[in-house]
């Protein structure tokens, strides 16, 4: 017995001793000159035995200098730490914890378990701050959430979790969050009103919730069955050292999607635009695989369509026309917008109507805490936005007004003709959010704009959107959810002149979509996710009226019939899982789409080409009356393949029909363009996709390359006929031809949105071809061969960065070199029945000049002082900064018998602004 007791007393001596041993402080000796805290960490193991755990990528921008010598680690690690955010914890084991904002507490709080059943596990609660190092912090992170009908024990088999993720300074919804466990590995990215729902096995996990610009934010929970959870994130801040946090880092690697492109309104803010407002539409145009026929324009062609072919969405309500002042700047106010998202391969099946591109922008819900504004005051245009709580936490406002105040501009013009013109534009959005309770929630938009803008004088130009929508979205259950969304989008223009009196003319358009969707996710199984809904569009078009102006006028009045046309959709669609390297999304819609009465149609002479002289009388349909159906099922295919942790392939091959058509015998998008609905005689537009892709992942995915190859089919798309007008033609079909089109193209990128030094760079190769239907006609162009489209620009080339010289200072700095797109130009003149003609080219055989240029910014923010009446921002920013003349158009003018040729340049020299932003 003695000696046992003895065996006892020495093993109980020795434990005290390597006990005490281990709690000795570790000291250290070394010397770093804005060295890396990697190098710091390499030394401290060398020297002390101890093993850091920290995230690589939340501290890779600190930069570290100090000169220790012999102290102890703890001593050396505050002098590292200084000033920024990040907190470090040394257990027993001489394990170094270093985690940002929070330290963790290495022992349990003695009253941890009273009252708590569930006990967490100890490494996941979080260490009080330093001013509160008597206590316990409180926060969500240190607490385990019971989801379902508490049992004595958990059931095997798995339940659903689902909920919102909100911002818990304004109580807005974080979209795209990522919400994920890492064993096993299943996770969802949160929909536009920020709600999650996901399948995972009973028992204790560990819910991480990852997103742009907000803080890493975990829960723990006990998951007994289906239940909900909602999650508060806060935005990501630092003092001193900057940390970057992206969601979803690998979603590039992991997801089935193809082609699309997500921007947030802070990225979009680091783009240099010609008059220093932040411009949603230019910052896409910096994408690859998006061009823009001229410098003067921001109408997008994605992948080889025209501009028509892209669904421009706000809130889910189509805008027809997004620009302003000619089409120097988009339609949107930065201030009232959260994110966009560009679908330009793998277009989502409950997205129809258009052939090339799906570009969802999303407006921000008001803040749900408190009152705030914010504004800005540039060259050319002031803005101001203002939200808040209805009812705190539960209903919110925004309002959002923009203006310009450009003429002035234009008076400082030496030209006599063009200081005499006038641009005014307006845009306001107004934003509802209401929570009625855990099942079901509100949003009513609204967007309205208007520009008027008169040139020399006397030709008025004048075009209003008019929008709204409305969205309520019922969770059924943890599996099921659905959102029905009803929109009206409402577009119309007008044109006056009275330059010549006995000329003068007023000439209208309008068109007026109304539509209402159903759209539902079930979560059928972890692997499966389905898709489904209906939809149902109503388009009716004014197609244009014609008043004389004024008495002396001698224009005679013309009204073109009105047309409407029935748009309706049933769409299914599953993303599978096959294991964790493949997987599979495939999706049918269907569309169908009828042309209705009154209208009178047009005959033609059957067997000979639609002209109008062959015009061979007329058919009455009355009211209702189903003219013409088309209808036909959209295919929407893609896969990923994960060849490694950081690489993967995609395929994906998509279908779509477009039933709707803008004619314009213009370069760019115009004010006077013509919206037609199919009808007899135009057919619906007809597209398909085959794209392949290649995405890696470096540097703990903080660096991601793609490369991705497309080929494009394109049916029944319409040309204009040379000579013939599109305004007030009663005889439209005679005006255009049908054309098939292919398009072809490499897209490459690389892209890196964190660290100090951010941006993307991109090159894009891409070929966009036209033949005309009847290759035989002698309408058809270049003898029915394919010919270069309008937009058609092989090369092109965009380096987007920004460097962070810290919070308050940063310079960004752009370059864009692309081909000069094509033209016809007037190679020779013959003698027809005595008349002089011009003899064209063969249509789009010659191109402009290349075009180039680099734009430069630089962002100062005021102090980050947290209690002060408003915060603020200016930007000092240089478009064209070199000064170089890019031709935007050439064109062609007879004087005295000889044909003078012209090239003209929007900006050719640099054009400084300044804008000054503010938050209160």
């Amino acid at each position: 017995m003695k000696k046992q007791l003895l065996i006892f007393f020495l093993l109980s001596v020795f434990s005290s001793v390597t006990w005490a041993q281990n709690k000795t402080e570790k000291r250290i000796s070394i010397t770093l000159t804005e060295g890396t805290f990697e190098q710091f960490v390499k030394e401290a193991e060398s020297q002390t035995g101890c093993f850091f755990y920290y995230e690589k990528g939340l501290i890779d921008s600190l930069k570290i200098t100090i000169k220790a010598q012999n102290q102890s680690l703890t001593s050396a690690l505050l002098q590292v730490f200084n000033g920024t955010d990040f907190k470090f914890s040394i257990d027993e084991q001489q394990r170094v914890f270093v985690t940002s904002d929070q330290a963790i507490i290495t022992a349990l709080p003695s009253n941890l378990f009273e009252g708590d059943d569930t006990p967490a596990d100890q490494n996941q609660y979080v260490a009080p701050t330093t001013d509160e190092s008597d206590k316990l912090l409180s926060t969500a992170e240190s607490k385990t959430y019971n989801i379902g009908p508490q049992r004595q024990r958990i059931m095997e088999g798995k339940s659903a979790i689902s909920g919102y993720v909100r911002n818990a300074v304004t109580g807005e919804p974080v979209i795209g969050a990522a919400v994920y466990i890492e064993s096993p590995s299943i996770g969802v990215t949160t929909d536009a009103l920020g709600f999650f729902a996901l399948k995972i096995p009973n028992g204790k996990h560990t819910l991480k919730i990852k997103s742009v610009g907000m803080r890493d934010t975990y829960r723990r929970i006990v998951l007994y069955g289906d239940g909900k959870l909602d999650i508060q994130t806060q935005e990501s801040v630092t003092a001193l050292k900057e940390v970057s946090v992206v969601a979803g880092k690998d979603v590039n690697i992991a997801g089935t999607q193809m082609g699309q492109m997500k921007l947030s309104i802070k990225t979009m803010k680091q783009v240099p635009t010609a008059f220093g407002e932040t411009d949603l539409l230019r910052a896409v145009l910096t994408l690859p695989g998006v061009k823009s026929a001229s410098e003067s324009s921001v109408g997008l062609n994605v992948r080889g369509g025209s501009t028509d072919q892209n669904l421009i969405l706000l809130n889910d309500a189509v805008i027809y026309n997004p620009s302003h002042l000619f089409g120097f700047f988009s339609a949107f106010n930065p201030d009232a917008i959260k994110e966009i998202e560009l679908y330009k391969s793998t277009i989502p099946a409950r997205y129809g109507g258009r052939l090339s591109s799906v570009l969802e922008i999303n407006g921000r819900d008001g803040n749900k805490k408190k009152f705030v504004g914010s504004g800005g005051i540039g060259l050319l245009t002031g803005r101001l936005s203002v939200e808040g709580p209805i009812i705190k936490d539960k209903t919110s406002f925004l309002v959002g007004g923009r203006s310009t105040y450009s003429n002035w501009l234009f008076r400082r013009l030496d030209n006599n003709a063009f200081n005499k013109s006038t641009a005014n534009f307006y845009d306001v959005n107004l934003q509802l959010s209401h929570e009625v309770n855990q099942k079901n929630s509100l949003t009513l938009s609204g967007y309205f704009s208007n520009d008027k803008f008169k040139l020399f004088g006397d030709t008025a130009y004048a075009y209003r959107n008019q929008v709204g929508s409305f969205k309520w979205k019922h969770t059924f259950n943890s599996k099921l959810y659905g959102t029905f969304t009803g929109a009206l989008s409402k577009y119309n223009y007008s044109v006056g002149t009275s330059r010549v009196p006995i000329n003068a003319f007023d000439l209208t358009f309008d068109i007026q979509q109304s539509n209402a969707k159903l759209d539902f996710t079930y979560f059928l199984h972890p692997k499966h996710t389905l898709d489904f809904g209906v939809s149902s569009i109503l388009y009716k078009l004014s197609p244009g009226t014609i008043t004389p102006a004024g008495e002396k006028s001698l224009i005679l009045p013309d009204v073109l019939e009105q047309e409407q046309g029935v748009e309706s959709a049933i769409y299914i669609e599953d993303r599978y899982d096959v294991n964790s390297r493949l997987s599979l999304s495939a999706g049918l819609r269907f569309s169908t789409y009828s042309f209705l009465g009154p209208k009178t149609i047009n005959n033609y002479t059957a067997g000979f080409p639609i002209e109008k002289i062959y015009l061979d009388g007329t058919t009455e349909y009355g009211k209702g009356k189903n003219i013409r159906s088309y209808q036909g099922p959209e295919y929407r295919i893609s896969g990923r393949y994960r060849l490694t942790d950081n690489t993967s392939v995609k395929a994906s091959y998509n279908t779509t029909r477009q039933y709707i058509h803008l004619l314009s015998n213009t370069m760019v998008m115009s004010p006077t363009d013509i919206w037609k609905l199919s009808d007899p005689y135009i057919k619906p537009q007809l597209g398909s996709q085959w794209a392949v892709g290649v995405y890696r992942n470096l540097r703990g995915n903080k660096l991601e390359l793609s490369v991705e190859a497309y080929y494009k089919t394109i049916q029944h798309f319409l040309d204009y006929k040379g000579g013939d007008s599109l305004i007030m033609n009663h005889h439209i079909e005679a005006a255009v031809i049908s054309t098939t089109g292919k398009a072809y193209g490499v897209e490459l990128m690389a892209k890196k949105l964190t660290g100090k030094l951010n941006g993307w760079v991109s090159y894009t190769y891409a070929r966009t071809l036209l033949r005309a239907d009847d290759r035989t006609s002698p309408e058809a162009p270049n003898n029915g061969d394919y010919y270069p489209s309008n937009y058609d620009k092989p090369h092109d080339f965009t380096l987007v960065s920004n460097y962070k010289f810290s919070h308050r200072f940063s310079l960004s700095f752009n370059f864009t070199y692309s081909s000069g797109r094509p033209y016809t130009p007037p190679i020779g003149k013959y003698i027809l029945e005595g008349v002089q003609r011009i003899y064209y080219a063969e249509r789009n055989q010659y191109r402009i000049p290349d075009y180039y240029r680099v734009d430069f910014s630089m962002n100062v923010e005021g102090n980050h002082k947290v209690k002060k009446l408003a915060h603020s921002s200016w930007t000092f920013a240089v478009y064209n900064l070199l000064g170089r003349k890019n031709p935007s158009s050439v064109y062609f003018r007879s004087q005295n018998g000889i044909i003078q040729g012209y090239m003209l340049s929007i900006f050719g020299r640099p054009i400084p602004t300044v804008t000054y932003n503010f938050r209160f």
